[in-house]
């Protein structure tokens, strides 16, 4: 792949976003150690994903609260105190993305979201609201590291693979969007993601 993208596609939980459960669960057991015993047993990363598969809330918390009753409270909380989770913006990745909107860089995202949560972080984070294009699991009812959601986003606007550069923190998600022609930054921080730009091009 010789040619520079001239487009950057966004994954937001900890891209733009910091997201983790533990800012949630940390209210409820002692020590991490506990926290991720009680998400091993309930299942709740693969739980979670079936959410962002676009799932009702309403029948996931149920089918788990009945399959582990003695977590009812925890389980609940997860929705009811989703935001918990996010405690804010990852700042340089975000002054990163309002230079490359001043610089008219095309900018879109995918995201392993559901859509009403997705929809009320928007409300808390305005910088979310600002994409040509959101390709949306929970919306669409297919989730990265499928290559489905990014062709969604290709065909949906009219944009070539070998343009993009897509930006994410989980290597198998970076992995697809190579595997469809798109170039790919594993993200591990601003500065990181700053350095990998301007190596494509981008005067940041």
């Amino acid at each position: 792949m010789s040619q520079n993208p001239s487009i950057v596609v966004f994954d937001v939980g900890n891209v733009l976003i910091r997201w983790d459960m533990h800012y949630l669960y940390e209210s409820f057991f002692a020590s991490k150690e506990e926290i991720d015993a009680f998400t091993a047993e309930t299942g709740l990363h693969d739980w979670n994903l079936q959410q962002d598969l676009g799932r009702d809330w309403a029948e996931g918390i149920e089918m788990l609260t009945k399959a582990h009753p003695g977590y009812e409270k925890e389980i609940r909380a997860f929705r009811e105190r989703w935001h918990d989770m996010v405690p804010g913006v990852i700042s340089g990745t975000v002054l990163i993305k309002e230079r490359l909107q001043e610089m008219n860089v095309p900018l879109y995202a995918i995201t392993n979201f559901a859509g009403d949560t997705f929809r009320e972080c928007q409300e808390r984070f305005p910088t979310l609201k600002q994409f040509r294009d959101i390709v949306i699991s929970g919306e669409e009812k297919t989730v990265k590291p499928g290559t489905d959601i990014f062709h969604i986003l290709l065909e949906r606007n009219n944009l070539e693979a070998a343009d993009c550069l897509f930006v994410d923190d989980t290597m198998p998600n970076i992995d697809a969007a190579r595997s469809i022609g798109m170039h790919a930054h594993h993200f591990k921080s601003p500065f990181g993601l700053a350095e990998d730009l301007r190596k494509y091009g981008f005067a940041i």
